[in-house]
Formats: structure tokens, sequence, C-alpha cells
């Protein structure tokens, strides 16, 4: 790809993920569920925005995850991530989220993590 067109796509990504953040806000007691893709790995973490703290995360890259998924697709990868972002919920004492997809479509490896949140108790 040319430079000006990866300038192009990454103007488009930022303009989708403000229009995705305009309308979801996170709190103490319903925080912000923020998904990050690259290429390689998932990161999923907790945030409360009122006080702009990130409660929790979980991404492929952490080291009790990293033994688990060897060998994995990045689809079931992805569904790891997410039933652990719930267990670390759960422990704070956290059911409801709201789910930021960050500008990335809802399917894929962000479905597959939304959808392990919810079976493991997180309700969005």
């Amino acid at each position: 790809m040319r430079r000006t067109e990866l300038l192009k796509k990454k103007k488009r990504y930022i303009r989708r993920v403000f229009r995705v953040r305009k309308k979801i806000f996170g709190t103490p007691e319903r925080p912000r569920l923020a998904v990050y893709r690259s290429l390689r790995h998932i990161y999923a973490l907790l945030v409360d925005d009122v006080s702009g703290r990130t409660l929790t995360s979980v991404s492929t890259l952490t080291p009790e995850i990293r033994e688990q998924i060897k060998g994995m697709k990045k689809t079931e990868q992805a569904a790891v991530v997410g039933r652990k972002i719930a267990e670390k919920a759960k422990a704070l004492g956290i059911e409801r989220v709201v789910f930021d997809r960050r500008g990335f479509k809802y399917h894929g490896r962000i479905k597959s993590l939304a959808d392990a949140a919810r079976e493991a108790g997180l309700k969005f």
C-alpha cells in the first residue's frame, strides 16, 4: 500500500473510533469494556471513564493466558481472553459493562471475545 492509502485508512479508523466512543461512557458501576485488536494480539480493558482509570486488563500477552493459547487460532485466543476478563470483572464485583468495539466490525475476533465474556457471566 502506498503511504497516502495508509493514511486514509488510519483516518477512517480514527473516525470510526470517535463515532463509536461518543455514544459510550463507562461508570464505576458499569465500566467500559474496550477491545483492541492488532494483527497478532487482542486486548480487553475495563475502564472507568469517570475517574479515568483502567480497572483491569487482559490480553494474549498476559503470562497466565500465554501458556493456554499456544497452538490456538486467533478467534479461539480471543474467546480465552473474553472468559478471563469476565472472571476478573466478577472478582471486582462487576456484572454489567458497556461494550466498546473501538471502530472494529463486530465479527471475527471481536465477536468471539464478546460472546465468551457473555457466556462467562458479563451482561452487555
